[in-house]
């Protein structure tokens, strides 16, 4: 028991990291994952890394291990909110596309966060987490936590990056890339219907007969609808894509804090 003992502390600390990491990544996160599940697989988890990284490490419990906890909940916590920023690309996207084809007012409520979200954003968002399943995205999120303690191990310099604003930096910097990512998802429908209004708005002013609020606004679901069907083949690519920068990201940060030097997104 005396050996056993020294080496609580370290368990602790990787199972901190861990399981802040599953509280805010996403699929993983959601309300229909069991509570159970995300605590059993947290200790299953930590246990691995502790067997491979943790019997050689000894750290003693006083005022300053507490500082560590909440290190230690930091860098999953910023991880797991890394890969969520760029998962809400896709609901983003369909906001936008919501807004231009008149759904904005028909939000629904998402049974995974429990918040309203825009109709084609839940639809996309839905697809994107089949795609990531399907692509086995879920395993990559595992491995990207396992291999955190090689970039960055316990004893690690999250304080000091922060303190320098190096971590805020790149935040900043991956909202700004979230933004432009999800409008560029949203940028064809979006154009499209844009030309739309621009050519009802000529209409109204040639034949001002023509009530253009009745005609425009099945028009536009119409021609959004069939615009959703042409694009959804191309989904697949594009999600590829957004799934291969999130962990080009996370890889980044954990580069970022583990002492490399700053990295531009």
């Amino acid at each position: 028991m005396t050996s056993i003992f020294p080496l609580i502390p370290i368990f602790l600390l990787i199972f901190c990291r861990i399981t802040s990491f599953f509280v805010v990544v996403p699929i993983l996160s959601s309300r229909n994952v069991p509570m159970m599940f995300k605590v059993g697989l947290s200790v299953f988890i930590s246990l691995i890394i502790f067997a491979t990284i943790g019997t050689n490490k000894t750290i003693p419990v006083d005022g300053v291990y507490l500082l560590l906890i909440i290190r230690e909940m930091l860098i999953g916590i910023l991880l797991g909110f890394l890969a969520y920023i760029f998962f809400t690309v896709v609901q983003m996207a369909g906001s936008f596309m919501d807004m231009q084809i008149g759904f904005s007012m028909a939000s629904v409520i998402d049974p995974l966060t429990g918040v309203s979200t825009p109709m084609l954003g839940n639809l996309k968002y839905m697809i994107a987490v089949l795609l990531f399943l399907s692509f086995d995205g879920h395993h990559y999120l595992i491995k990207a936590i396992i291999d955190s303690y090689k970039w960055v191990p316990i004893d690690n310099q999250l304080f000091s990056r922060m303190y320098n604003g190096q971590v805020s930096d790149f935040l900043f910097k991956s909202l700004s890339k979230m933004f432009y990512l999800s409008f560029q998802l949203a940028a064809p429908v979006v154009a499209a219907l844009f030309l739309t209004d621009l050519g009802l708005g000529l209409l109204t002013r040639v034949a001002p007969q023509f009530n253009i609020f009745v005609i425009g606004a099945p028009l536009k679901m119409i021609l959004g609808f069939f615009l959703l069907v042409i694009l959804f083949p191309e989904l697949i690519s594009q999600f590829q894509q957004l799934f291969g920068i999130i962990f080009d990201y996370m890889e980044k940060m954990l580069q970022l804090i583990g002492g490399a030097q700053q990295l531009s997104p």
